[in-house]
């Protein structure tokens, strides 16, 4: 099974989720989303498993969403998803993907459910 990451190195819970993955024998691909930002196809297909609309995958206390008026409710989700990819600060993390399905590991015991 393949296994990925996006995850945020100074994040406690995307650390924590990395390591529940690592103890289970798993060594995911792991991509820092802040240093390489996924394009919106890749944050489109994300928000399909993720069963998620884009706002339900924004950390809307951040900056970046006030400062955009991210909660006017006029915007599209294609404008929704491209400030995902402008603003990766904005992606609630980690986010663990298979080729099947996602979870946000909030808590980081939600992977579990992918490791079935």
């Amino acid at each position: 099974m393949t296994v990925r990451i996006y995850h945020n190195p100074r994040c406690s819970k995307s650390r924590q989720t990395l390591a529940l993955l690592r103890e289970r024998g798993i060594e995911p691909d792991i991509i820092e989303y802040l240093k390489h930002p996924p394009g919106t196809d890749t944050l489109s297909h994300l928000l399909t498993l993720l069963n998620l609309e884009p706002r339900a995958l924004m950390r809307t206390q951040e900056t970046e969403y006030k400062a955009n008026n991210l909660d006017n409710p006029k915007l599209s989700r294609e404008q929704l998803v491209q400030a995902l990819h402008d603003h990766p600060k904005l992606i609630e993390r980690p986010i663990v993907v298979t080729e099947q399905r996602a979870v946000i590991g909030r808590p980081p015991e939600n992977i579990l459910t992918l490791l079935e």
